[in-house]
């Protein structure tokens, strides 16, 4: 009799395990029976750092579960349903892309709301004069530290943009802006509606506050062919041209063209500027460009190829192909040696002896190597220092004469894309635009991350921004700030006057 009794209390216990429905329901009420006698530990988790991923519940102490999602807000688990269903309400990504766009959010609105932010500890305007006038810092340190904290100070304005043509205005989306050496003119290359780019240049000269009003002068010159790569060429005189790397599309092949800045109504300029003339060059497959300012390659552009380089001379026609192992991304030429440095997909980074022919042997002057495919590569002033980034989130300077890793800068993400470097020696920092959509300044003295900006729009891929900074935007006589273009819309960060700005000019320059 007690036999039967114990089988059949054993056989109800164990139909009650196997139960899927009565397991979910007991661990998610004793998991949410664990987070409810601990409410204090949580809350200041979340308050110092927001979630960024789906992954953050087991980061914190409520343990994850595989297949359920925990949700701090109704503190309690929620089931995810397969990717592939349609109807599905929540899955992973989009979980992941909620709790990115709640943290942006909340980063705008810091940002609208804390007008005084300071980059380093004990570091405001009142402590650095006053440790300036204390002797504890020399002009060079005070320099840098008060611009920092400048940095950190920029004001987020948007900018007016006027055009012969405001429809177009409201519905072309940027897609890439880069300034000239002077700071004056900004190219930028927009995405149409109907399919293609569009090439303009904006008048930064009017760039002024508290009004912000800029012009942009369009010209008629589409293209249907993805845009790879582009910077400003001195061929007459300096930045006459843009030159753009094309891919090519069915059978037109790609090209490198040389467009006259002339032709843009911006630059009509009397006794300043003589027409140009459009030159394209068939290179099939051109990943980058660069063009030489160095005068043992005068008239000269770069492309980079899948597999070589090719030295072209706009003047003479001539060619020069050097031959790489991994397809070239990224370029820059050196000013006062005649090297080209080049950034492979293989992570590869060399020089080319631009005296030594490509027949040599010895015509790679400088080997080193990232884990990921290089992006940007950036030559500093004195030519001793080379910055790049990879696709791996990875940003280092790479000292030439050790050739070794010497700095590197933290908190940049990337994964695939092809995004930028812009070093600004003169005034210490160093800009890049992440994959996340986040704009991002170090110190380039000690890699210190000054500020995180984010972006005004939604992450996603069609809204990284492209942004240029300079200490004089709109010419000599400017204002320093950064630029930011974002679908159709062209913000300014410009200092603010909370920051060392209203000290003498003595003082700090």
């Amino acid at each position: 009799m007690s036999r039967s009794i114990w089988q059949s209390r054993r056989r109800r216990g164990r139909g009650r395990q196997q139960n899927p429905a009565f397991r979910q329901s007991d661990s998610s009420e004793r998991y949410t029976t664990a987070t409810s006698k601990s409410p204090q530990d949580s809350g200041h988790h979340d308050a110092e750092a927001p979630s960024t991923s789906s992954g953050t519940a087991g980061e914190s102490s409520v343990p994850e579960l595989p297949g359920f999602y925990f949700d701090p807000e109704k503190n309690r688990y929620f089931r995810l349903l397969p990717g592939h269903n349609n109807c599905n309400p929540l899955t992973k990504e989009g979980i992941r892309h909620k709790e990115m766009e709640s943290r942006r959010l909340q980063l705008l609105q810091q940002e609208d709301r804390q007008k005084k932010k300071i980059t380093r500890m004990g570091f405001n305007a009142s402590s650095i004069l006053r440790k300036k006038q204390l002797g504890f810092l020399n002009i060079t340190n005070y320099c840098r530290l008060a611009h920092e904290l400048r940095v950190s100070c920029m004001e987020r304005r948007k900018v007016e943009i006027q055009s012969s043509d405001p429809s177009a205005l409201a519905s072309d989306q940027f897609n890439f802006i880069l300034a000239d050496t002077s700071s004056d003119r900004l190219f930028t290359v927009n995405d149409v509606q109907i399919g293609g780019s569009k090439y303009g240049i904006i008048n930064l000269q009017g760039l002024k506050a508290p009004t912000f009003k800029v012009h942009m002068y369009e010209n008629l010159y589409f293209t249907n062919r993805k845009v790879n790569s582009v910077c400003w060429a001195s061929l007459n005189h300096l930045d006459s041209h843009i030159l753009l790397c094309l891919m090519g599309l069915a059978e037109t092949p790609g090209c490198a063209t040389l467009l006259p800045a002339s032709l843009f109504v911006s630059n009509h300029q009397a006794g300043t500027d003589q027409p140009g003339v459009l030159c394209s060059f068939r290179i099939p497959g051109a990943w980058s460009c660069a063009w030489s300012l160095n005068t043992q390659a005068n008239n000269c552009f770069s492309t980079g190829l899948s597999r070589r380089v090719l030295l072209t001379n706009v003047v003479t026609g001539h060619r020069q192909s050097y031959g790489t192992n991994s397809d070239v991304l990224a370029q820059q030429f050196a000013v006062k040696t005649p090297l080209l440095f080049n950034g492979c997909r293989s992570g590869e980074i060399f020089a080319i002896d631009l005296r030594s022919p490509s027949q040599a042997k010895g015509w790679k002057a400088t080997h080193i190597f990232h884990d990921s495919a290089v992006t940007s590569v950036r030559v500093l002033k004195e030519e001793q220092y080379v910055m790049a980034s990879d696709m791996a989130g990875k940003i280092k300077l790479w000292d030439l004469r050790a050739t070794k890793c010497v700095r590197q800068y933290e908190g940049h993400v990337n994964e695939y894309a092809y995004l930028p470097l812009h070093v600004h020696e003169e005034e210490g920092i160093l800009v890049a635009v992440g994959q996340d959509c986040y704009t991002r300044i170090w110190s380039l003295h000690d890699a210190h991350l000054l500020r995180t900006i984010p972006s005004p729009y939604p992450t996603s891929k069609a809204n990284i921004p492209s942004v240029a900074f300079s200490p004089r935007l709109g010419g000599p006589q400017g204002a320093p700030g950064l630029l930011m273009a974002v679908q159709q819309d062209l913000y300014c960060f410009s200092y603010s006057s909370f920051c060392p700005g209203n000290l003498e000019e003595d003082r700090w320059e």
